[in-house]
Order: C-alpha cells, then sequence, then structure tokens
C-alpha cells in the first residue's frame, strides 16, 4: 500500500473494503495497521485525513509529532488539493464540467449518517464546494474527475448526486449497480492524488493507482486509455 515513504510522511494507497479508523461496525482499520510502521520508541504514523470505507486511494500520514501537526494545521487551512476520480451513470453531467456549490447538512436515518442538499440560511447548513470535469462518456456513464474545495463527509458522492448523476455502486445515494452489463463491485470512487506541503518545506504531490475493479469497469464503459 506504500506509495511514498521519507523521514515525515507516509502515503499510503488504501484498498476498498477497509476503514480508516474505527466506527460503529469497524474492526480492522487502516489506523490498527499503522502499528507495522510504529518506530522503535512506540511512536507510530497518524492518520492526517479519512476516506470512506469503500473508497480507495490517497492517504496521507505523519510519522512524527511534529509532522502531523503540521500536515493538520495545513489541512485546516485548505492547503491539501485532492483529486478523485468517479465513474457515474447515467451518460455525463450537464454542463461537462463546472463547480457545484450546494451546502450540505446531516440527517440521521436509523442509525445511519446520511448527508442532504440544503438551502444556505438552513441552521444545520455547511458551506460545500465541488469542482468537476468529465474525462470520458457515452450514454451509459462516464468518467469525471472530482475536486473538493471543501471536505464535508459524503460531499463527493452527494453532490454528484445532485446533479443527477450519482457515482456507480453507491447504495446510499441512488448509484447505478450494473454497468455495461456487469455488476458494480463498490462505490466507484478513488482518491487519485493529493498535493500538500510537505513538512521539509517543499510542494510534494502523490498519486495512487486506481485498482483492479475500477479500472475494470472503466476499459468496459470507454475502452483501453
Amino acid at each position: 500500500m506504500v506509495i511514498h515513504e521519507d523521514d515525515q510522511v507516509i502515503a499510503l494507497n488504501k484498498p476498498a473494503g477497509l476503514s480508516s479508523q474505527g466506527g460503529r461496525i469497524a474492526t480492522h482499520t487502516l489506523d490498527e495497521l499503522l502499528w507495522a510502521f510504529a518506530r522503535s520508541s512506540g511512536n507510530r504514523p497518524r492518520l492526517i485525513h479519512r476516506l470512506d470505507r469503500d473508497t480507495s486511494g490517497v492517504l496521507l500520514t505523519g510519522r512524527t509529532k511534529p509532522a502531523a501537526g503540521f500536515l493538520g494545521k495545513a489541512l485546516m487551512g485548505k492547503r491539501f488539493r485532492k483529486t478523485y476520480l468517479a465513474i457515474v451513470a447515467p451518460g455525463a453531467p450537464q454542463p461537462a464540467k463546472g463547480l457545484i456549490e450546494l451546502p450540505l447538512r446531516r440527517e440521521m436515518q436509523g442509525r445511519e449518517a446520511y448527508m442532504k442538499t440544503c438551502a444556505a440560511d438552513h441552521p444545520d447548513a455547511e458551506l460545500a464546494r465541488t469542482r468537476y470535469r468529465t474525462l470520458a462518456a457515452n450514454d451509459e456513464a462516464a468518467l469525471v474527475e472530482l475536486s473538493p474545495e471543501t471536505g464535508r463527509m459524503h460531499q463527493l458522492r452527494v453532490h454528484m448526486a445532485s446533479l443527477g448523476r450519482p457515482i456507480a455502486g453507491d447504495v446510499r445515494y441512488g448509484g447505478a449497480l450494473t454497468l455495461g452489463g456487469r455488476p458494480v463491485p463498490r462505490l466507484m470512487l478513488h482518491a487519485a492524488a493529493l498535493t500538500f506541503p510537505h513538512p521539509d518545506g517543499q510542494e510534494m504531490r502523490v498519486e495512487a493507482p486506481p485498482p483492479a475493479d475500477f479500472e475494470g469497469l472503466r476499459a468496459a464503459l470507454f475502452g483501453a486509455d
């Protein structure tokens, strides 16, 4: 899973199906696996941000407490730039690229948390902004690049659903469960790249190749690159 490692940070390519941290149903988590990188002092890397359990891709950790503190402040200061790939359906969003500015609010349904779009003056409204552009499309589906400018829970999933193009495999928000005559194995959302200020001073970009299930569905729908 390691895609970059130095004295300050470790960047990982998280597989789908692995929770970032413990939750109500989480047992084995990426956070627990970080003990494998613990130093002789017992200090282990610290997660800087999270991905949904069924989302694959780049996750960043700080190897030391100062590095984690620096990266955490950079994240809060909106100095991280995240790039995701998603397969959505049906067809390309209209317009094919743009900026989604729809506030979100959290709502509980039983024991499950959902995010819903809402008016900006709603008392629970949270600002949410997502840039998107279509990379490939046909009548059935589209491959889109997503760049969130805020970090709300389920933001990309709800914003694409708001365009009538939910992410494939997203049971919670209405995503297609079959495409191209084949089942969609999971949420088709992949954190492909992350640009961030490194604690040593330079800007760094790390990229994570999509997993086989994502690439297989992409090839079936749009052909080889």
